[in-house]
C-alpha cells in the first residue's frame, strides 16, 4: 500500500491562482463599464460611421466579453479585450455593409413586359404556322441549320443531301418565310 501523502497547506499563491481561474467578475465588468464605455463608443466612432452601430458595436463587445469573462483570467486585460472586440465587430459590420451594398448594386436583369411576352409568342407562333407552310426539306434544312445551329457540310450530312441542295432548300425557305411572315404582319 503506498504511503499517504501529507495535506497540503495552502498558500497565498494559492489565493491569486484561485482568483485568476474565476475569471473577470461582473463587478470587475461593470466598473470598466463606467468607466471605458464613451472611450470604447469613441473608439467604435473612428471605425464606423453612425452613432447606432457604435453603441451596437460596444454593447456587443460588452456582451461577449461578459459571456467569456471565464476567460479573461487578469482582470487588468479586460479592457484590452474590449478594445479588441471593439475593433473586430467594427470590422464585421462593415464588411457586413459592403457585402450588401454589393448585393443591392446589381442590376436586376432586364424583363420583357407583359406585352413584349406577348408579341413574342404572337411572333413564335406565326414563325410556326409559317415553318409548317414549307415544303419538308426546306424546313428540315432550316431547322437544322438555324434551331439546331449545325453547319451546312452537318446538315448535308445529317440529310444525306449535296451541299448544294442543302444551300438551294435553306435560300428558297427563308424567301419561302419571309413572304409568309410578310403577308400575315
Amino acid at each position: 500500500m503506498p504511503a499517504a501523502r501529507p495535506a497540503r497547506i495552502p498558500s497565498q499563491r494559492d489565493g491569486a491562482e484561485e482568483t485568476a481561474a474565476a475569471g473577470t467578475t461582473v463587478d470587475h465588468l461593470t466598473e470598466t463599464y463606467r468607466a471605458h464605455y464613451r472611450s470604447l463608443l469613441g473608439l467604435a466612432a473612428l471605425l464606423l460611421d453612425d452613432t447606432a452601430s457604435c453603441e451596437d458595436v460596444v454593447q456587443e463587445a460588452f456582451i461577449r466579453v461578459h459571456s467569456a469573462r471565464r476567460r479573461v483570467r487578469d482582470p487588468e486585460k479586460t479592457l484590452a479585450y474590449l478594445r479588441q472586440t471593439v475593433v473586430n465587430l467594427s470590422r464585421s459590420t462593415l464588411r457586413r455593409r459592403i457585402l450588401g451594398l454589393k448585393l443591392l448594386s446589381k442590376p436586376m436583369p432586364d424583363m420583357a413586359s407583359a406585352e413584349e411576352g406577348a408579341y413574342d409568342q404572337l411572333e413564335r407562333d406565326s414563325l410556326i404556322k409559317a415553318m409548317k407552310g414549307l415544303q419538308r426539306r426546306q424546313r428540315e434544312v432550316l431547322v437544322l441549320r438555324y434551331f439546331a445551329d449545325m453547319t451546312e457540310a452537318q446538315v448535308a450530312e445529317t440529310l444525306g443531301i449535296s451541299l448544294g441542295s442543302v444551300k438551294a432548300y435553306g435560300s428558297r425557305g427563308i424567301a419561302a418565310l419571309r413572304a409568309a411572315m410578310g403577308a400575315r404582319k
